[in-house]
């Protein structure tokens, strides 16, 4: 799924009002297992200029950057965290806990070519879905289609739940956010292509 949708699946699972804490942990949780990825794509598409087929299509499969996402995406070491944070009974570290799990969970079933080794330490296995959120290939029109449909539905939940300017005002941004990939991708493609003619 796209980071917004996790971002807005983990708020509707664990954020409460009144839980700022709880709240906070829930949305960390939800993008930390992204985190690294926005890190080496902006340092490579803004700060190095690599054209982005290189950095989707080449470095993004490189043994380096795997090995970044092998820990940062590992279902081991997040349950491990989710456990610790039930034994000690801690709130927010069962959101951040719950919500990176969740992130893991739709991950494992919604990429397919850019599958990620999600049992590391345990294993360097990868499980390649046959549904794709985004490759058309796979299914990825409906699987795309029916995330923005249920983050929207869900969002319409979480204004209900939370009536606070601040938390409708993260929760329409969580939407918008869902909706930018659609038209910053064909943008960053064409700048790009402007820059190298």
């Amino acid at each position: 799924m796209n980071t917004p949708a996790h971002l807005i699946f983990a708020a509707a699972a664990f954020a409460r009002p009144g839980q700022r804490m709880v709240n906070a942990a829930a949305l960390a949780g939800g993008l930390l297992p992204d985190l690294s990825l926005y890190m080496m794509v902006s340092w490579a598409l803004l700060v190095r200029d690599i054209a982005p087929r290189v950095v989707f299509g080449e470095m993004y499969f490189s043994d380096s950057w795997q090995a970044v996402f092998a820990v940062d995406n590992s279902m081991p070491l997040w349950s491990l965290v989710l456990i610790l944070a039930l034994v000690v009974r801690s709130a927010p570290g069962i959101a951040f806990a719950g919500s990176g799990v969740l992130h893991l969970v739709f991950d494992f079933s919604l990429h397919h070519d850019d599958a990620r080794r999600h049992l590391w330490p345990v294993s360097d296995w990868v499980f390649h879905s046959p549904v794709s959120y985004w490759d058309v290939r796979h299914y990825g029109y409906y699987a795309g289609s029916a995330e923005i449909f249920i983050c929207l539905a869900l969002s319409v939940m979480l204004w209900r739940r939370f009536g606070g300017w601040l938390a409708r005002s993260l929760i329409a941004a969580g939407m918008s956010m869902e909706l930018a990939p659609l038209f910053m991708w064909a943008m960053m493609f064409e700048r790009h292509q402007s820059v190298s003619r």
